[in-house]
């Protein structure tokens, strides 16, 4: 009677070290997932922005050389185009604390909660 209880207790010792250790690696592979995620994301995120970026300033040098042209003089279009990119600084520096960071910082937070939630709710459909 004693051998059988003595077996018993050494194969919950094993199951509870086979479950920690199961535990564990789940914990690493789950941390290896949410880091690549958001690698992922991040270099997406990036490609996205260099792409605007040169939109952007392929537009700006576009609208330029339209202005120079409607002016008659290279300095004129080149200047208007800095003036309002002077004029939209100003703006946004004045408005920043007042909406652009809030808005901001709410997108980002929501952006990673929403992935952490998707993530979850597909753990939970697995089960």
């Amino acid at each position: 009677m004693e051998e059988k209880k003595e077996k018993d207790l050494e194969e919950i010792f094993l199951d509870a070290k086979a479950y920690i250790d199961t535990r564990i690696e789940y914990t690493k592979l789950s941390a290896v997932e949410k880091g690549s995620k958001i690698f992922a994301d991040l270099i997406t995120n990036a490609a996205v922005i260099i792409c605007f970026v040169l939109a952007f300033l392929f537009a700006s040098f576009t609208l330029a050389l339209y202005l120079s042209t409607v002016f008659g003089s290279y300095a004129a279009g080149f200047g208007c185009v800095a003036g309002i990119y002077l004029l939209l600084s100003i703006i946004v520096y004045i408005t920043k604390d007042k909406h652009i960071e809030k808005h901001l910082i709410n997108l980002f937070i929501r952006k990673y909660f929403d992935k952490v939630a998707d993530k979850e709710e597909f753990d939970e459909d697995k089960l």
